[in-house]
């Protein structure tokens, strides 16, 4: 089965609750659905969620090099040839999202050509993944009001709190006023998106010292490697990178420098085969992994629901997989459902992701 072209949609979706974090703001969805065709007839589907204050792409940005770049550059290549297509992506530098939504539809076709779920044929370990929800930037007590509906509504316990907020006595009160509010039994980690200087991290974590945080995601700029170091030495919880590996290389970088001791995992950033490559990194050198969000549609979750259910070591930890939550609609055919905090792996040939094409037509950009 060869690849005959590759395909970029830009579409945009409203949030009906926009999310606000240290690093930026998301009010809508403005992505791009990547589409793989071949000559079997079979395409495979993707989304690609821009993040310019993370990785420097736009939609723009990612249209262009998959369709002036990519789809050149790929056309004509076994789509089993994976290896192969991630060596010549890789000569164009950075790019990470427009890389990962090519890796992870090529995947969805190679499923459906062979009739088996992509989960399936990366490993199979599980046929669902518990869930984490994310909380923007919001007084304490609004918070507490939306985790606790969460929790009542779709059986949700585990809740990652955006952070780096200044003063930190802002994050403080939340991160107290939630575990007031949820219990002893509730999971909450804090991620503060690099807003924070080292040493006022190390003030954050010795505030909430007594209320039992799971783990820090990017307490400060990673490139502010001696604070960096110091506060993972020091950290009574672990300290995860996310920003700061976005990809195998600097993922081995930020764990063999002790710039972190726990790794976030995002299809949407480096595929499943790269992603693939990251785990077993992490799991020979016995780090932990989490199924991390970028923001994602439902097009987007349910590749991280069939990446992470695909192996023990990311099915471990709940995966942020339901922030498509606040989002006043979806491309996806047959919607997501979150029942007792899971979401299952579909039982389908490929992802499982069938566009409503009516959709498509509607929020398309061009």
């Amino acid at each position: 089965m060869n690849i005959t072209r590759i395909e970029a949609i830009p579409y945009s979706i409203p949030y009906v609750h926009p999310l606000h974090f240290a690093s930026g703001s998301v009010t809508e969805a403005d992505h791009v659905l990547v589409r793989v065709h071949t000559d079997e007839g079979i395409v495979g589907t993707a989304d690609t969620p821009p993040r310019p204050y993370t990785y420097g792409e736009t939609q723009k940005s990612i249209v262009a090099v998959i369709e002036d770049i990519f789809s050149p550059q790929l056309s004509g290549l076994d789509a089993f040839a994976r290896e192969r297509m991630q060596t010549v992506m890789d000569r164009t530098f950075h790019n990470q999202t427009a890389k990962g939504a090519v890796d992870i539809a090529v995947w969805d076709a190679i499923g459906q050509l062979l009739g088996q779920p992509v989960s399936t044929l990366l490993g199979g370990y599980t046929d669902h993944m518990s869930v984490s929800h994310m909380l923007g930037f919001k007084p304490a007590e609004q918070l507490l009001e939306i985790a606790l509906e969460f929790r009542e509504t779709y059986g949700i316990t585990t809740f990652k709190l955006k952070t780096g907020r200044h003063p930190v006595s802002l994050d403080v009160e939340a991160a107290r006023v939630l575990r007031e509010g949820l219990g002893p039994e509730a999971r909450i980690y804090m991620d503060a998106n690099r807003g924070w200087s080292a040493n006022e991290a190390s003030e954050v974590l010795r505030l909430t010292a007594d209320l039992g945080m799971e783990f820090l995601e990017e307490p400060d700029d990673a490139r502010e490697v001696m604070g960096r170091r110091r506060l993972v030495s020091t950290s009574p919880i672990p300290i995860a990178a996310d920003e700061s590996a976005p990809n195998l290389g600097t993922a081995a970088k930020e764990l063999l420098s002790g710039g972190a001791n726990l790794l976030a995992i995002k299809t949407a950033r480096s595929g499943f085969t790269e992603a693939t490559k990251i785990v077993g990194l992490a799991e020979g050198l016995g780090v932990d992994v989490y199924v991390g969000n970028q923001i994602d549609t439902q097009v987007g979750t349910i590749a991280s629901v069939t990446f992470g259910a695909a192996f023990s070591h990311t099915s471990k930890r709940a995966g942020e997989l339901s922030n498509f939550l606040d989002m006043a609609d979806d491309l996806l055919a047959e919607p997501l459902r979150i029942v007792d905090g899971k979401i299952h792996v579909r039982d389908v040939p490929g992802v499982g992701t069938v566009i409503d094409e009516d959709k498509l037509a509607y929020y398309r950009a061009r």
